[in-house]
């Protein structure tokens, strides 16, 4: 088991942290624990939308690829 470590913050951090505990009672480590999960859930969702992107770029890419072939063609 990890031990357990002191860190200093800002005044305006700690007021920031505690907006994020849902009860009182909460520890600022369930405040930041929930600012991590939160950081990595949006990554996910930030690389899947990007991932959709390219994805469709991909199939315009290819679509105009197959229009010039024609075009290319239609000129010989």
């Amino acid at each position: 088991m990890a031990g357990i470590t002191t860190i200093q913050i800002h005044e305006d951090v700690k007021q920031n942290l505690d907006s994020f505990k849902e009860t009182a009672k909460d520890s600022y480590e369930d405040a930041i624990v929930k600012l991590i999960s939160s950081v990595e859930k949006q990554k996910r969702f930030n690389d899947k939308l990007l991932l959709e992107g390219y994805k469709e770029m991909a199939k315009e890419s290819i679509k105009i690829a197959k229009e010039w072939s024609q075009a290319d063609l239609d000129w010989d």
